[in-house]
């Protein structure tokens, strides 16, 4: 289930993989320590499970997150970022210090989190 690109401009195509509403929100919670599917609920976006489920699948189809299994009875995953998807960290920083500078009230990222 890898994206098909709409056309081959390089934003075009990485907008194709990670330009919906949620899947960079999923790629900051990994950086921040959530593993599991539990705690990508408790976010203060409010991602449904069918989302998340949806958006999870094609992270890990697109090679930017994998899942290990953490339990067997039922089934049950922990995401960890691939390299692929931790290529994404200066552009999730931009995306904060820009958000910081020209919008309001936004919140200020982990000094963590910006020294990735």
């Amino acid at each position: 289930m890898t994206t098909e690109f709409r056309s081959p401009c390089p934003i075009a195509s990485t907008l194709d993989i990670i330009g919906d509403r949620w899947t960079l929100i999923i790629i900051r919670d990994l950086l921040n320590g959530k593993k599991r599917f539990s705690e990508f609920l408790t976010s203060p976006e409010k991602i449904t499970t069918s989302v998340l489920t949806t958006r999870l699948g094609a992270l890990e189809a697109n090679g930017l997150v994998a899942r290990e299994i953490y339990q067997t009875k039922p089934k049950r995953y922990e995401y960890i970022l691939a390299d692929k998807g931790r290529q994404l960290v200066p552009i999730l920083q931009a995306m904060c210090v820009w958000g910081n500078t020209f919008i309001d009230d936004t919140w200020a990222p982990p000094a963590s989190f910006m020294q990735q």
